[in-house]
């Protein structure tokens, strides 16, 4: 029926699977897809148990009209429920393969980056490491930050939001290097500019916090402390973006 690139696999609360993606979860609302879930559960249904869950998630997925639906190989039983792969070398994967290709020769695709129109894909296909989507970046920066937001490092996990250090309508990207997962009260500060990270991963509070509020102790007696970032340097943020923020951003 289709395809789509694998992202990255974690486990949500199920609420909180719900707020990041709605509907891409497979179910109309919220309530639906607890009873699609509550099926597989050996456990009664609590209304009130925001239970966890497994979530596979998939980047740039597309789907084919259903002339082009492809047959499953002869290995592939009925059974099979999760977790069948093919190795590209032997006759079923490489006939799969080609399958796939050759549906994606004139299929029609909804690039959810570029425009709101579907447009034909033309020539071969390639494979290229996808761009992530929202919920993607939302899921992977949460993961990613080991679920602590980087400058307080609270663990609630219902008040912590992965944030862009460039906005989108700036240019920015859904990319780890362009995240930070922070407590919603220092997102909605770093967004409107009341604090900034430098390029040398150091938490700034703008005087302008206290100027405009008469408040703000709190925030500013985490002025200077170093934030905590992935190991991973390809994961850290971008310092040039951090730049822009401080430069662009930050209050004055």
């Amino acid at each position: 029926m289709g395809g789509g690139f694998f992202a990255t696999s974690s486990i949500l609360p199920c609420s909180l699977a719900w707020e990041t993606f709605g509907e891409k979860n497979g179910a109309s609302t919220y309530a639906e897809m607890r009873r699609r879930v509550e099926k597989y559960r050996r456990a009664s249904p609590d209304p009130h148990e925001d239970y966890k869950v497994g979530c596979i998630i998939l980047e740039q997925p597309f789907f084919f009209d259903r002339s082009a639906w492809i047959d499953a190989p002869s290995s592939f039983a009925k059974n099979i429920v999760q977790g069948k792969s093919y190795d590209l070398s032997l006759e079923d994967g490489r006939k799969l393969w080609e399958s796939v290709q050759e549906a994606c020769r004139s299929r029609v695709v909804f690039d959810e980056h570029a425009s709101d129109r579907p447009r034909p894909v033309y020539g071969e296909p390639t494979l290229v490491r996808p761009r992530l989507g929202q919920g993607a970046f939302r899921v992977l920066v949460t993961d990613t930050y080991q679920r602590r937001c980087a400058v307080t490092r609270e663990k609630a996990l219902p008040v912590l939001q992965a944030a862009h250090i460039k906005p989108i309508a700036e240019g920015g990207q859904h990319q780890i290097n362009n995240g930070l997962l922070l407590r919603s009260d220092v997102h909605t500060l770093f967004d409107r500019g009341y604090v900034t990270i430098g390029s040398d991963f150091q938490f700034r509070v703008s005087r302008r916090l206290k100027a405009d509020f008469d408040n703000g102790e709190h925030y500013f007696q985490l002025q200077g402390t170093k934030i905590w970032v992935p190991p991973d340097i390809g994961e850290q943020p971008n310092r040039e973006v951090l730049e822009w923020h401080a430069d662009t951003v930050f209050l004055r």
